[in-house]
């Protein structure tokens, strides 16, 4: 999973933006709220780590692991009625303070864009989003024709290259239709 969602341009600002976890909604009496993670590192959630709400710091005080999420707090949000408030925000941090990942690993906003083709070089569309299960599978979609599911599998993708905005894959028996 590493980081998801996308780059994010705030008011103008220079700074991208990019989104480590969702409000879910209010929890308890004391303006904590629910998160759903989008990061694969959870020390982004550690007490006196620093979230952006709307381009705006927001200091973590307190946060606890559920099995499906964090639950909490930040500066000057203590009611349930301002929680609520948050509800379907975006947690982001500055892109500068992204981790660098091993090679072969990239971020979901790295791969949704790509133009996906076949060994032989048939456009098959573009990764539109990422499907997380067992292993990630991407969602293509070419122009008139229905989505395709491509399995992240080393036997399935055999390139991918961020710069140049294309992915290669060899597909397996049946997976075109």
């Amino acid at each position: 999973m590493a980081e998801t969602g996308s780059k994010k341009n705030r008011a103008g600002k220079q700074t991208e933006y990019i989104t480590v976890g969702e409000v879910l909604g209010a929890w308890g009496l004391k303006g904590a709220f629910r998160v759903r993670p989008t990061t694969d590192f959870p020390e982004r959630f550690e007490p006196g780590e620093t979230v952006f709400i709307d381009g705006v710091p927001n200091t973590i005080q307190s946060s606890n692991w559920q099995k499906d999420g964090v639950i909490m707090t930040i500066a000057g949000v203590d009611t349930p009625e301002a929680a609520a408030k948050l509800r379907r925000k975006t947690l982001d941090i500055p892109a500068s303070e992204l981790h660098d990942l091993p090679e072969g690993q990239y971020y979901q906003f790295d791969i949704i864009g790509l133009e996906v083709r076949t060994l032989d070089g048939t456009i098959l569309g573009k990764v539109t989003d990422i499907l997380n299960c067992g292993n990630d599978v991407y969602v293509v979609k070419g122009e008139g024709k229905k989505d395709v599911l491509i399995p992240a599998t080393k036997d399935v993708v055999k390139s991918i290259d961020v710069k140049k905005g294309k992915m290669i894959i060899e597909p397996i028996e049946g997976l075109l239709g």
